[in-house]
């Protein structure tokens, strides 16, 4: 059995949603924790292997890049709110977060009390993008349960009757944006796992009847047989996408909603979960997808790998765990070798694979092989400085000294 110590997940909203446009762009500052998963084996040996604590989803940003473009993009927004806009970004930067709040708290009630044509096109990806705005300078001072009931009162806006019926494709998956960054603060705020899971099926249940629908901006999708992602029914990568989304809008809420069922205990709907977010970030030739892509695609087939060795440690667990393992390994050295310049996320991984795939080497008692792993290990998680990876690596290496 494995004993999971699980972050909560955190969903990166994107710059450009914010602005109202539908390409996505990833902040250069995002990091990537890790943790820890104790492994009970045969001599109690510790399996290091990451759990997403960044999910890249439908494009929401509150990063400080997002602030800044905000910034830079005032025209875009009503006049009635620019000026309260700006002040709002500026006490950002200076760290005032309570003349931040205020300011965008004035902007968000006036952006409400406009008339929707004075907002502009897909006038709701701006509204709710101000809402997210205001909602991280919120949970930034500490009032996660305001910040709660903002994104509530944002998702409503856009569940109401009249109003899902003309959102546009980006306004859609602004929605499951927004419901998988409640699924992750109701775990921060220990509310109901009733309610985090809530959220966490809404977000993959609406992207299922995007998927299904129409490939245009219209909306549409009868949203049949919406339970069946959890039981592997349903082939993501199969399906045709608008041509709007890319297939990490769809992969991030299935790694969170597999993380959750991971750590409720239910394999059987976490694993197809990640098959299915594995299968959408590396396709199958011809398809080829980003390096970085296939890193997330690494990173959970080493979460696979962790929930197989859940059970008893039986030569075909091992086997098939190891597997995944290697197979996760193979993937990010030929992801890094294809990058022009280092990327953050497939650093960070290679040093957990490493790691991982020694640890098994290590049980199978190929200690020469392990121990070559943990010293490559050990450098690559130095030289990105890493401080759990060297230490756990440093301690394995010293562990096989002594036998």
């Amino acid at each position: 059995m494995f004993s999971v110590r699980r972050p909560g997940i955190q969903v990166v909203l994107h710059t450009r949603f914010v602005l109202g446009a539908s390409k996505r762009q990833t902040s250069p500052s995002l990091r990537r924790k890790y943790s820890i998963l104790n492994q009970v084996v045969p001599e109690r040996r510790k399996l290091f292997s990451p759990w997403l604590t960044a999910v890249l989803v439908a494009g929401v940003a509150v990063s400080g890049y997002a602030g800044f473009m905000l910034y830079q993009t005032l025209t875009i927004w009503p006049p009635e709110i620019r000026s309260d806009l700006r002040d709002a970004v500026r006490a950002k930067y200076k760290n005032d977060l309570e003349l931040s709040e205020r300011h965008f708290h004035r902007a968000w009630t006036t952006i409400q009390s406009l008339p929707l044509e004075t907002v502009g096109t897909q006038p709701y990806l701006k509204i709710t993008g101000l809402a997210v705005a205001f909602g991280d300078i919120l949970e930034r001072a500490g009032k996660g349960e305001q910040a709660y009931d903002l994104y509530v009162q944002s998702l409503d806006i856009l569940q109401q009757d009249d109003v899902k019926n003309t959102l546009t494709g980006p306004e859609r998956l602004r929605a499951v944006a927004l419901s998988t960054k409640l699924g992750e603060l109701a775990a921060q705020l220990k509310r109901s796992k009733v309610e985090e899971e809530k959220w966490l099926v809404w977000a993959v249940e609406e992207l299922l009847r995007i998927v299904k629908g129409p490939t245009d901006e219209s909306l549409g999708g009868s949203g049949d047989d919406v339970d069946d992602y959890s039981q592997g029914k349903i082939n993501f990568p199969l399906l045709p996408l608008p041509s709007w989304m890319n297939k990490t809008d769809i992969g991030a809420p299935l790694e969170a909603l597999g993380a959750f069922y991971a750590h409720a205990g239910r394999l059987d709907f976490a694993m197809p979960l990640y098959l299915q977010a594995i299968s959408l970030l590396i396709p199958p030739a011809p398809k080829k997808s980003s390096a970085e892509d296939r890193c997330r695609g690494a990173q959970l087939m080493m979460n696979l790998s962790e929930l197989i060795m859940r059970g008893q440690p039986t030569p075909q667990v091992l086997h098939q765990a190891e597997s995944w393992a290697t197979q996760a390994l193979g993937v990010t050295k030929k992801a890094r070798r294809e990058l022009s310049k280092p990327a953050d996320l497939c650093e960070e991984v290679y040093a957990a694979a490493l790691f991982n795939v020694a640890t098994f080497r290590e049980m199978a008692g190929d200690k020469s092989t392990a121990r070559s792993l943990f010293r490559e290990g050990l450098e690559q998680a130095r030289s990105i400085e890493m401080t759990e990876g060297t230490m756990e690596a440093s301690n394995a290496l010293r562990r096989l000294d002594m036998e």
